[in-house]
């Protein structure tokens, strides 16, 4: 399979769309996943420095309560020392897996453990004297300035463990605000590029579909103009063959006439006028059928209603039609309901059923017997043209009415394949339809159905003419 050059930046197009999209949200999900992970390290970075907290506040209570006891000699006093010292071995305990990871606080934490070591050998020392009763000035100041000592680097530990805590929640929070800046700037472009990617595959494809489209019109064109050139040749090809036929028999009959004017019997003489006029009434006929179609194509062809007697016009009709052709043929006139006037267009009407007639003549074999009826329903007039000629084989049927068609079983028939053309053209005027059944050898009925048109004042015309 080849593609185009369109389809290759197309899939090109669609491809890199899908790869940026894939890229972008990996990126995306690692961002995700590191702010997730710095949130993690922001809330232990907060547990730790709670606990230094707890630690040092932990560590000022057992002072407080160590001092009350030495000043005071409360036993509450006592009990609140040992108690915050119980607590403190926890609470050390905790901070030493809080910080675990990082090694720096970790030698801090080791010194902190030292010196509250230190502090607490201190305080049981001073603590012992008081019980002892030796709670002498000179005794406690020694205690008291190492403790004061002590507490200070316990102090400066704990600050300098607090600040390092400090700075790692700064960097943690900063590297947060990074990854979503830089979450959001990624997802922008991303979008952006995938955008105009999309766009200009859209635009390569609105492109291509115009040139379709084009290319469509093109074809339809050429094919119009290809059918348009067919007709031109069909038309004048039947044109130059039912011209020529008639006229070589109008100048051949005038040239007899005129050669063998002394010679000739009257029969004679008569056959060859007949055979004039007959070539003259078909070359007529064929002018008539060509001049409908084209007012029909061009939207030109007039049609004025007029309240007819439809029985008459049948029988005229018939009338005409047995008196312009071979006397062979015997056509029927029924009237199967008491319809006989409605607002119908003469001229168009005469068309239809004289082609229908004609066709039925034309069609069927000498002696044979062809009918015309006449039906009526409040709705609808309805006539039928029935023979019993060679019939149209089904396949032909579906183009009966197209311009120039006729079917493949009329042999030497002469015919133009117009005649059912102008039927149609003349009906689309009436707004009435036409439909054919039909056997091969056995024979054809059309039947054309148009809508009524009488108005109540045609009507009481007609009443008050009875």
């Amino acid at each position: 399979m080849k593609w185009s050059l369109e389809g290759k930046w197309i899939a090109s197009g669609f491809g890199l769309s899908l790869l940026l999209m894939g890229i972008v949200s990996f990126i995306s999900y690692q961002n995700a996943t590191q702010l997730i992970d710095s949130g993690n390290k922001v809330k232990h970075t907060h547990e730790a420095m709670k606990s230094l907290i707890d630690i040092f506040a932990t560590l000022t209570d057992a002072e407080a309560g160590r001092r009350g006891y030495i000043l005071y000699g409360e036993r509450s006093e006592l009990k609140r020392y040992n108690q915050a010292m119980q607590s403190l071995d926890a609470k050390v305990e905790k901070l030493q897996q809080q910080l675990a990871n990082d090694p720096s606080q970790q030698q801090q934490l080791k010194r902190l453990k030292f010196l509250i070591s230190q502090r607490v050998e201190l305080s049981k020392q001073s603590i012992e004297l008081q019980q002892q009763g030796k709670s002498t000035f000179a005794l406690q100041a020694s205690l008291v300035t190492q403790s004061n000592q002590n507490r200070s680097e316990i102090r400066k530990t704990l600050t300098q463990m607090q600040t390092r805590e400090e700075q790692l929640l700064q960097i943690s929070v900063r590297y947060s605000q990074d990854n979503t800046h830089d979450r959001m700037l990624i997802e922008f472009l991303g979008t952006l590029l995938s955008f105009s990617i999309l766009l200009g595959v859209y635009a390569l494809l609105y492109q291509q579909l115009v040139k379709r489209q084009q290319a469509e019109a093109i074809q339809r064109t050429l094919a119009q103009e290809k059918e348009l050139s067919e007709l031109k040749l069909r038309f004048f090809s039947m044109v130059s063959h039912e011209f020529r036929t008639p006229l070589s028999i109008i100048l051949g009959s005038a040239q007899l006439l005129a050669q063998s004017e002394q010679q000739w019997t009257k029969e004679k003489k008569l056959k060859n006028l007949h055979r004039i006029q007959s070539s003259a009434r078909s070359m007529n006929q064929l002018l008539t059928d060509i001049l409908t179609l084209t007012r029909a194509e061009a939207g030109k062809l007039e049609f004025h209603p007029e309240l007819i007697d439809l029985e008459a016009f049948c029988i005229n009709l018939i009338e005409d039609l047995q008196f312009l052709t071979q006397p062979q043929h015997s056509i029927q006139f029924v009237s199967q309901s008491n319809c006989t006037h409605a607002k119908l267009d003469e001229n168009l009407l005469y068309s239809i059923l004289s082609n229908l007639l004609s066709n039925a003549i034309k069609y069927s074999p000498q002696k044979e017997k062809i009918s015309l009826i006449l039906s009526c329903t409040p709705e609808l007039i309805i006539f039928q043209v029935q023979d019993s000629g060679i019939g149209i084989p089904l396949e032909s049927q579906q183009h009966l009415f197209e311009p120039f068609h006729r079917a493949n079983n009329v042999g030497k028939i002469v015919g133009t394949g117009l005649g059912l053309a102008v039927v149609k053209k003349c009906l689309e005027l009436h707004q009435g339809e036409v439909s054919v059944e039909s056997e091969v050898g056995v024979g054809t009925t059309f039947t054309v159905k148009i809508p009524q048109k009488v108005t109540a004042m045609a009507r009481s015309k007609i009443d008050l003419s009875v």
